[in-house]
């Protein structure tokens, strides 16, 4: 989450391996036209956003720039609420006497900035996806940490962090009125639980023994293993319950991932289900320096044990793109990333763990941090210019909503940070949207082929982001043209109108195009406002 790794020489990747581009020819394999037909007889994807400084102002800003994800078509908004932002005395080595569980035993002052997201949120329609991880309060972490801390995500105690989420599942169960008020909180159905533990910035060590033995996911297991429990304790049992929540790479050469560097993500998840790299089950001392059943009768209790790992709603991760790669591009001798080229390499890994322990779950794959870093304003090697930054991002949607196992596509963020580090915003720091960026999100539109003979059809792939809130605002059925351009210059002109049945705005025909040109996607607001998809360039000959 906001922070890329040193790749050591290896070039940044992002979701699923794909056949075609743009410019090129579709595969045409059984397997693509099932999956197309799959997505197809879905809803499709939900969209999650995440812009945390917006939503952090005053109430006054938090409420505007919700009005604003709302007008983007955002579904579901990621919130993350850092342990130590709430804890009292979070810097102490000595814990204060306080019960952790009770939500009024925190400042309500801290409590203040998630209440008035979580209150605006709900009453514009808008889900809350809570994440609730690192950093660490001090007195909550191990003793042993090296110098130089303090290290706010070394070896957390997975008792006290499930005190914590006993506090947080009450605060927001639906029923909680926080002292003084009159009404209670509104209830949050959607958590996540920590942010990239495989990443040390995170949780920390990942890994001892010269990076031999994993530690990180050991801890991680018990983390959830505690956030399970409260969470069922506090009525939010048949809540969506996401794990992993993973960086899409990490590092594989030298002394690493070490304490604090990254741990490939599919390394991570062997590891959390104590399998080896046959993906069967440890055991012996391979199994105890890990933390794991170190017999085969103690194996066949570990589902049991471990409920979380097995009956969670889904699998987040974080399928970060190459940025100068295409990204349907897979990393070379990488097989443990988790990018947007590498999810079939996950769904294998996640589908043979379960087998292992006897259970049949299939976990969805829920994306819940991706973005593009741009040029301007960054000047790194990965940074790409906006307008292929526009292509890229509805080429990886349109990936998604292909694979029937993504059940979410995140934009992370709204706004640049100051300074342009990390630039994925569709806004510059200063409000500015980026040339076509802003509108591919909104308006996504992707032709997996570009070329045709006279007569022949395309596929036309598109989304009506905000096109749900539309039809609630005005009660109306919303419809969005399909615009053509002859040549590269004069007036626009409709070819198609197309009604949206889909709940999240999704659409996929065929059409046949007069000749060479430009497409676009033209839509109206309730309030007027016309807006329109990138522009995409269709050879026909």
């Amino acid at each position: 989450m906001k922070r890329s790794l040193p790749m050591a020489g290896a070039v940044l990747c992002a979701l699923l391996a794909l056949a075609g581009c743009g410019g090129g020819s579709s595969s045409g394999s059984s397997s693509a036209s099932s999956s197309v037909a799959q997505a197809k007889g879905r809803s499709g994807p939900i969209s999650i956003f995440e812009a945390e400084a917006q939503l952090r102002g005053t109430p006054a800003q938090t409420a505007q720039n919700m009005d604003i994800l709302r007008r983007l078509g955002a579904d579901v908004i990621r919130l993350y609420m850092p342990w130590n932002q709430l804890a009292p005395n979070p810097n102490s080595r000595k814990r204060p006497k306080f019960n952790a569980a009770d939500p009024a035993s925190y400042s309500a002052a801290t409590w203040a900035i998630y209440d008035t997201i979580v209150r605006d949120a709900t009453a514009k329609g808008l889900g809350i996806d809570l994440t609730v991880g690192a950093h660490v309060p001090l007195w909550a972490t191990a003793t042993n940490a090296p110098s130089g801390g303090p290290h706010l995500q070394w070896e957390p105690s997975a008792a006290e962090y499930g005190q914590f989420m006993r506090a947080v599942g009450k605060r927001y169960s639906g029923s909680y009125k926080p002292p003084g008020a009159s009404t209670a909180l509104p209830r949050v159905k959607f958590w996540a639980i920590w942010n990239e533990p495989n990443y040390g910035v995170d949780l920390a060590p990942q890994a001892i023994d010269h990076s031999t033995v994993e530690v990180a996911p050991r801890l991680y297991r018990g983390l959830v293993d505690a956030a399970w429990s409260a969470l069922q304790a506090t009525g939010h049992g048949h809540d969506t319950f996401l794990i992993g929540e993973t960086a899409p790479r990490g590092l594989t050469t030298g002394n690493n991932p070490g304490n604090f560097s990254g741990m490939v993500p599919l390394r991570f998840i062997r590891a959390m289900y104590c399998v080896g790299s046959n993906l069967k089950p440890l055991q012996g001392q391979a199994a105890a320096v890990r933390g794991c059943p170190t017999t085969e009768s103690a194996s066949k209790q570990f589902a049991a044990e471990n409920p979380g790992l097995f009956h969670a709603t889904g699998f987040a991760d974080h399928p970060y793109p190459q940025g100068q790669i295409p990204p349907n591009v897979k990393t070379t001798a990488e097989p443990d990333y988790a990018d947007l080229a590498s999810l079939d390499n996950l769904e294998h890994t996640l589908d043979t763990v379960q087998d292992a322990y006897g259970s049949s779950t299939k976990f969805p794959i829920y994306s819940t941090e991706f973005g593009l870093q741009t040029n301007p304003p960054e000047t790194i090697s990965r940074a790409i210019d906006s307008k292929t930054a526009a292509y890229y991002l509805n080429w990886s949607e349109y990936i998604s909503w292909r694979n029937p196992r993504v059940y979410s596509y995140d934009q992370y963020l709204l706004t640049d940070p100051p300074g342009g580090n990390f630039a994925t915003g569709l806004e510059y720091a200063d409000g500015k949207p980026k040339p076509q960026l802003y509108d591919a999100y909104r308006l996504p539109l992707y032709l997996p082929v570009t070329r045709g003979h006279k007569g022949e059809s395309l596929e036309v792939w598109g989304d009506v982001r905000p096109a749900h809130f539309a039809r609630v605002d005005s009660g109306k059925t919303q419809r969005v043209k399909v615009e053509f351009q002859a040549g590269s210059k004069g007036p626009f002109k409709t070819l198609q109108t197309l009604t949206i049945a889909n709940p999240h705005g999704y659409f996929d025909v065929r059409m046949s195009f007069p000749g060479s040109g430009i497409v676009r996607l033209t839509w109206t607001y309730p309030n007027g406002e016309t807006i329109h998809s990138r522009p995409v360039s269709v050879t026909v000959s």
